[in-house]
């Protein structure tokens, strides 16, 4: 189902897909160091709008969280992340930056994520997300995200 707030370029935050989420990136030269290969900190860059567009097309949207009523103001916080660099990524590769939920507990959720170039694996990461309240702590995941995250995962 694209997504309604997309404007013009229904495509721009990627696709859902069977297992979650699929986003397409172009390397630009900014993505990368001196020898045109991916830098190591722009795959988590890609990683971050994988997750970003991922919960956008679940209909959850960062504004709407930090909008809501006071004892329901939250936002996603990364916690923890297990990276694997496999191979390089170069300057204009295609790449897909691959999402999916593996486990929702309390105020947390585990994503595999991972970025892949004409079908091989470069990147791998397991990134552990946490609901946090505004002042920071970690909070319970209100029932209405909780029942988006599940209803992909089915």
């Amino acid at each position: 189902m694209p997504d309604q707030n997309a404007g013009p370029w229904p495509d721009l935050a990627g696709r859902k897909t069977e297992f979650g989420h699929v986003l397409p990136v172009r390397v630009y030269y900014e993505d990368t160091d001196f020898s045109g290969i991916v830098y190591h900190a722009s795959f988590l860059r890609f990683i971050e709008r994988g997750r970003s567009d991922y919960i956008r097309m679940l209909g959850i949207h960062h504004h709407e969280l930090d909008e809501g009523s006071e004892d329901e103001r939250v936002a996603f916080a990364v916690r923890h992340m297990e990276i694997d660099y496999l191979k390089p990524a170069r300057i204009d590769d295609l790449l897909e930056v691959e999402t999916r939920v593996s486990a929702i507990k309390g105020a947390r959720m585990i994503l595999d994520q991972r970025v892949m170039c004409a079908g091989e694996t470069l990147f791998t990461a397991m990134v552990t997300v946490v609901v946090i309240s505004r002042d920071g702590r970690p909070r319970r995941m209100p029932a209405q995200l909780k029942a988006a995250f599940e209803a992909d995962q089915s």
